[in-house]
């Protein structure tokens, strides 16, 4: 099963690679990883989408908030949540097909970010499953390239990651 973890963390040199390492130590799989300023300069917030079961995860939760530089973590539930990645497509586009491609593109809200005389680039952000149907339509014009971002995603409604900050019971305690 799917599950996206947002964590906030002070933003340091070394963070990242301190959160990265402590999801290798443990053999965690990360299937996707986005790391952004937040609105306060002193923190960053890395959103992680990992797969397993919900033992798996709280094991994950648990581990992150023990790292001194986590402030806090946050399980984004799909029905609470709104998730968004971004794609950029370089699709084959010459004089025969470009304006099917383009047709394609319009029906899906993606932004023609350059033109050339034989290709296309599109820049396509939505869910996963958006950019697959997309992807999915351009294969037969030819794709040369594609290039996603990690997912990132934010809780629905007034709540915020700030108000997990106190929830540390697990900080400093080995549990694996």
């Amino acid at each position: 099963m799917k599950h996206v973890l947002s964590v906030l963390v002070k933003n340091q040199t070394g963070v990242l690679v301190r959160v990265a390492s402590m999801f290798s130590r443990r053999e965690f799989n990360i299937d996707s990883l986005a790391v952004g300023v937040t609105e306060n300069p002193e923190f960053s917030r890395i959103t992680v989408v990992v797969y397993g079961d919900e033992y798996l995860v709280d094991q994950m939760m648990k581990q992150l908030e023990k790292l001194p530089d986590v402030e806090a973590v946050q399980r984004l539930a799909a029905g609470d949540a709104v998730y968004r990645g971004m794609t950029m497509i370089k699709v084959k586009a010459d004089d025969t097909n470009r304006l099917d491609v383009l047709k394609m593109a319009e029906l899906f809200r993606a932004r023609v970010i350059d033109v050339q005389p034989t290709t296309l680039i599109f820049e396509v952000t939505g869910d996963d499953d958006k950019v697959t149907a997309f992807t999915r339509l351009l294969k037969p014009y030819g794709i040369l390239e594609i290039i996603r971002t990690g997912l990132i995603g934010l809780e629905r409604g007034e709540h915020t990651i700030q108000e997990h900050c106190e929830e540390r019971e697990y900080y400093g305690k080995n549990l694996l």
